[in-house]
């Protein structure tokens, strides 16, 4: 009988997950799929000319107090867990998770899509889309126009697959190259950061799809970011951490913006008031409404509502109608704080839903041939020539030679982290599938060697005529790092891992795997005529190896058309034009302080040159480095004083192709504030130009600074003030002195007394 008994319940269990998988299943393949746009069937006049601000007051004056409170949170845990996990489950998908859906008022909801590198919703008719070079990769090719293309082509992508709320750009500053997220973002200096962010927000508006920055603010530590509190002094903060985040939201108006996990100074980002009010909206005027980050974004509801915080994502956890009941009953908050809420994000949101289109997004828009060449195109521009000796690259096109590649990663499908700023490609073309492809026509060789077998790597590292040995990082060693909350609480606590590290994070060591560093050094005794292609997202410590080899070159994730564009820029096809958006150290622990598993950090005001410039330490590379084919020279740098207009002063410089290939050039300019009275960097990058020189072509360059842009934050007086000092100019192809021409100039009493 008791066993009888036993297997009676083993009976009832097992029908009981099969009922629930079963459940599970048809909620995440089947669930239905809603109209993001006004229906125009509704209204008598065309929804784009309908005055969105007016209705949204209306249909708030409509509402009951739990249909504002359906405003303030994603689904329903009920419903959207399910779909959430199933989707992952049977699927391998991101489900459409539908925010703010009211059908007696006719109000359509919002679908977030998350897109770093490409749409990472996918409509349940749709297998794959577009998947470009990670982020870091693209602040390589410090090209603002490409990026702003490469997210109208996400933006069309996410319509067509029935989404339209874009949760990127990612602008938080690379404070250490070891944060496992630093693909996600545009590299350490603020001014990068904020031009990248810009052009990417102005590119997701393009089509009508709201554009979400993230993560606001101070969120540069990956395994430890639910739970660390963040130090900072108001100087740092204002100067270093949030003025890309203070240009994209003035000069980009996204339409919303996401909250980070972290605590800044005790109080956590989602409830955050000094961020989400007392900056974002008194000080900057964002317009806009706040969501959180996705789970542990919000602890306190009705700190929440208090802060400003607009919606809870993705679904309600604190924003719950006890809580809001029960907080305006104890007169914590009141209705009217419900109001402002919602109003902020239906007044924002509508202006969407009932916006004109002016292109339509069928599912064939997907993975148009233009999209796919942008991607390869992106690539190419990306990839950072670091070393070049004795001219190894680029390689000879030796007709019926033999080509080595070696590597874990050589046929590796890797376009980076698998986490939420994954996107799922149709094919991703490995470093060895691109350079098979490119010999084919060439009738050349090109051998795979297996990495694990040494005879192998001897012996054909000794007979062909060229070696490339690719090495780097998966989502297995750095992206975003998902585990219990507890675990890392646990972690944070004691100031290391406890337990068994997840996949993905923070990198501790910023060297090479051991055997990645073993293989270089056998096959670079072998060989001379051997490039070290890096794969991966931030900066590594190259030094126990890099004496060792000719050539190195920076191929990042380099997304789904990378091998094509690796072989291109190896044979000289393209000239490689990309430049560090970071600083490589020559020592590591000259970075600032950074421990992955801790409760509590201080950010200082010097990261980045601005550190290792200050404080006289050693580099490898520098800001701004990248080498080419050929070489530049730059002359004839022209302060033009007789041209501040509209309080901007205008620079000139001529730059002309002086080697044998055609190529392009990054010219930057930098301000100088050594004769500060106040401790300041000893310069800052204040813009940026990409050009097209042919071989002995001339240009000049122009270049400009807002004299705004040369304030410091005075902590004392809270306010901007500008120095009136003898300030240094600096432009040349990166920032290191020796490849700078420098001027100085002191601002004008005119400008010193009526403008500011």
């Amino acid at each position: 009988m008791k066993i009888i008994k036993i297997l009676k319940y083993v009976l009832i269990l097992a029908v009981s997950v099969s009922v629930l998988l079963t459940v599970i299943f048809y909620i995440s393949t089947e669930y239905k799929m809603y109209d993001l746009k006004a229906n125009q069937n509704n209204y008598s006049q065309n929804i784009w000319e309908i005055n969105t601000d007016s209705l949204a007051e209306s249909l708030i004056s409509k509402m009951t107090l739990e249909e504002k409170i359906d405003q303030m949170y994603g689904e329903k845990m009920i419903f959207s867990i399910p779909k959430f996990i199933g989707s992952y489950l049977f699927k391998d998908r991101f489900a459409h998770i539908y925010v703010g859906k009211n059908e007696r008022l006719n109000i359509p909801p919002w679908v977030l899509s998350d897109g770093p590198r490409g749409a990472r919703v996918l409509d349940k008719k749709i297998n794959a889309v577009t998947t470009f070079p990670v982020a870091m990769a693209r602040a390589a090719s410090w090209d603002t126009n490409l990026e702003n293309k490469v997210h109208k082509v996400i933006a069309k992508e996410m319509r067509a697959n029935k989404t339209n709320y874009a949760a990127t750009p990612c602008i938080n500053l690379l404070r250490h190259p070891g944060w496992g997220r630093a693909q996600e973002t545009y590299g350490e200096d603020p001014w990068l950061l904020g031009e990248f962010g810009l052009a990417a927000v102005k590119g997701i508006e393009s089509h009508n799809v709201m554009a979400c920055p993230k993560h606001f603010a101070l969120n540069s530590v990956e395994n430890s970011r639910w739970v660390i509190d963040v130090l900072i002094d108001e100087r740092a903060l204002r100067e270093v951490y949030l003025p890309h985040f203070k240009k994209v939201i003035q000069k980009g108006k996204p339409a919303s913006i996401m909250s980070a996990y972290n605590k800044v100074r005790g109080t956590y980002s989602g409830s955050n008031k000094e961020l989400l009010t007392e900056i974002l909206r008194d000080d900057w005027g964002f317009e806009g409404f706040i969501s959180t980050d996705w789970m542990y974004g919000l602890y306190d509801g009705i700190e929440g509502i208090k802060a400003g915080l607009n919606v809870e994502m993705p679904w309600q956890d604190e924003y719950s109608y006890n809580t809001i009941r029960e907080g305006i009953e104890e007169k914590k908050i009141s209705e009217n704080d419900i109001d402002k809420l919602v109003l902020n994000t239906l007044k924002t949101r509508l202006k969407y839903a009932f916006a004109y289109d002016s292109i339509d997004y069928p599912h064939s828009i997907i993975l148009d041939s233009s999209h796919i060449n942008l991607a390869a195109k992106v690539a190419e521009e990306s990839m950072v020539l670091i070393k070049n000796k004795n001219n190894v690259l680029p390689f000879n096109k030796i007709f019926g030679s033999k080509i080595g590649i070696v590597g874990r990663l050589a046929n590796e499908i890797n376009t980076g982290d698998l986490g939420s700023s994954n996107s799922k490609p149709p094919y991703v073309i490995t470093p060895f599938e691109g350079l098979k492809l490119y010999h084919k026509s060439l009738n050349n060789e090109v051998i795979l060697i297996d990495e694990s077998n040494v005879e192998e790597i001897r012996n054909v590292s000794k007979s062909v005529e060229q070696m490339i040995v690719v090495v780097g990082y998966t989502y297995e060693d750095e992206g975003e790092y998902i585990l219990s909350r507890s675990e890392m609480v646990k972690s944070a606590e004691a100031n290391e891992l406890i337990g068994v590290k997840g996949i993905g994070g923070d990198r501790v060591n910023l060297r090479l795997k051991p055997e990645d560093e073993k293989l270089i050094d056998e096959v670079s005794q072998l060989n001379d005529n051997v490039v070290v292609v890096y794969v991966g997202g931030s900066a590594i410590d190259m030094s126990p190896w890099e004496d060792k080899v000719n050539a190195i070159l920076f191929s990042w994730y380099s997304g789904m058309e990378g091998g094509n564009s690796l072989a291109k820029i190896l044979y000289g096809d393209v000239n490689p034009s990309g430049k560090l958006p970071f600083t490589i150290a020559k020592n590591q622990y000259d970075y600032p302080y950074f421990n992955p598993y801790t409760d509590s950090i201080t950010y200082e005001y010097y990261h980045g040159y601005t550190l290792f410039e200050k404080f006289n330490k050693e580099i490898a590379y520098p800001f701004g480095y990248g080498k080419s084919y050929t070489d530049f020279k730059y002359s004839n740098l022209k302060i033009e004083k007789n041209k501040i207009l509209d309080s901007t002063l205008v620079v000139n410089v001529d730059i002309m192709n002086i080697g044998n290939f055609a190529g392009k050039e990054i010219t930057q300019l930098y301000i100088g504030f050594k004769n500060s009275k106040i401790d300041r960097p000893i310069k800052l990058l204040r813009d940026f130009k990409k050009n097209f020189l042919d071989i002995g072509e001339r240009k000049t360059i122009n270049l400009s600074v807002n004299i705004n842009d040369l304030k410091w934050y005075n902590k004392k007086s809270r306010k901007w003030e500008i120095e009136d000092i003898e300030y240094e100019i600096y432009v040349g192809g990166s920032s290191k002195e020796k490849d700078l021409l420098s001027s100085k100039f002191r601002l004008s009493q005119h400008i010193q007394h009526n403008t500011f």
